[in-house]
């Protein structure tokens, strides 16, 4: 598999570098500072990088797996999509938070996560009468008889 390079800017000089882990494909990223958030507010938490994407792929950003019980935030819309337009040099990604109680998210703690994807390629819509013969029944038919 080819390797992709990234181009990353860092916004503070402190904040610890991005290295891909060895284990699992994706990398974390840190608030760049420290920021209190009262439960049911919400913050955009800088993470202290920009970066440009090899061309034909974005970035999903996510919460990583400890985030909401370690410190007490969710993701604000579920998952951060980064595409390569967001890639000045003032495009600092952020994380949106929504605080689930009242919380203190120091300068360099692990709170979100992300990962490379292609871009969805090109597509065409068909408009037909009919799509498959038999149907599944509904959101969560799957398994029932």
């Amino acid at each position: 598999m080819e390797n992709k390079t990234i181009k990353i800017k860092y916004f503070d000089p402190e904040i610890e570098q991005i290295q891909k882990i060895n284990v699992g494909d994706w990398i974390d990223l840190r608030a760049s500072k420290t920021i209190e958030i009262k439960k049911g507010e919400y913050a955009l938490i800088p993470l202290g990088v920009g970066m440009i994407l090899p061309d034909g792929y974005e970035a999903h950003i996510l919460p990583r797996s400890s985030t909401p019980s370690k410190f007490g935030i969710m993701c604000a819309n579920s998952m951060g999509v980064i595409d390569n337009s967001y890639s000045g040099d003032a495009d600092e990604w952020r994380f949106p938070a929504v605080a689930i109680r009242d919380t203190v998210i120091e300068k360099g703690d692990r709170i979100a996560q992300f990962r490379i994807v292609k871009n969805q390629p090109v597509i065409e819509f068909e408009i037909v009468d009919h799509l498959n013969e038999i149907s599944r029944g509904g959101i969560g038919s799957t398994g029932k008889r």
